[in-house]
Formats: C-alpha cells, sequence, structure tokens
C-alpha cells in the first residue's frame, strides 16, 4: 500500500524558512518522478515542484524559484521541500505527490497518489 506521509509544516512569518519532509513507501521510491503541490481553501491545487526520480531536473512553479529548493534521498526515501523567504501567499497546505513515471510535469494528473498534506501558514 503506497503511503506518502508528510511532516515540517507550521507557522512561520514572512522571511522565515521552513522545511517539509515527505516520508514515502509501498513503492520502488527511486523509479518515480516525486512532486510538491499546495492547496488553500476555496482555491484549486496548485504546483510547486517536481524532481526526476534520480534527483535531477528540479522545477519550480515562478513564484516560488529562487526562494524554494526540492531534493530527495532516495537511501531514505524521502523527499523535501525547504522553503526560504516565505510569504504570506504562501500560506497552504503542502501534499506531495507520486508521479506516474520518472519525470512528471506540473499538473496534478501526472502524480497517482497523495499525502494528507502539511500545514504550512505565514502571517506576522
Amino acid at each position: 500500500q503506497v503511503r506518502l506521509v508528510e511532516s515540517g509544516g507550521g507557522l512561520a512569518q514572512p522571511g522565515g524558512s521552513l522545511k517539509l519532509s515527505c516520508a514515502a513507501s509501498g513503492f520502488t521510491f527511486s523509479t518515480y518522478a516525486m512532486g510538491w503541490f499546495r492547496q488553500a481553501p476555496g482555491k484549486e491545487r496548485e504546483f510547486v515542484a517536481t524532481i526526476y526520480n534520480d534527483g535531477t531536473s528540479p522545477y519550480y512553479e515562478a513564484s516560488v524559484k529562487g526562494r524554494f529548493v526540492i531534493s530527495r534521498d532516495n537511501t531514505r526515501n524521502e523527499v523535501y521541500l525547504q522553503m526560504n523567504n516565505l510569504k504570506p501567499e504562501d500560506s497552504g497546505l503542502y501534499v506531495c505527490g507520486k508521479g506516474l513515471f520518472r519525470s512528471a510535469n506540473t499538473l496534478a494528473q501526472a502524480y497517482e497518489y497523495w499525502g494528507r498534506g502539511t500545514q504550512v501558514t505565514v502571517v506576522t
């Protein structure tokens, strides 16, 4: 059974940092791309970042590029999202997703499993 369990969310001030983790199990982690999405109440799920199965080719939504870093450790079956210089508009429920293939695009349809998410709230 595929499991994706996010952690690391919380309350942060503008300009602060958080590091999210997603622990994966139930599939051959190193074979699949992984991604991070976020969703605020009443809004659509929004792409944040994705990374190839082997840890190459990170790709980011324009508003987070230069501030966020996606990475993965295939020996631990974990994918991470380091978030720096946080802004209020970064707030949302952050979920990690398992890609369908070794690479994945920015669309939610390219991911077949999701974790339950970890909440990130950026306020003064």
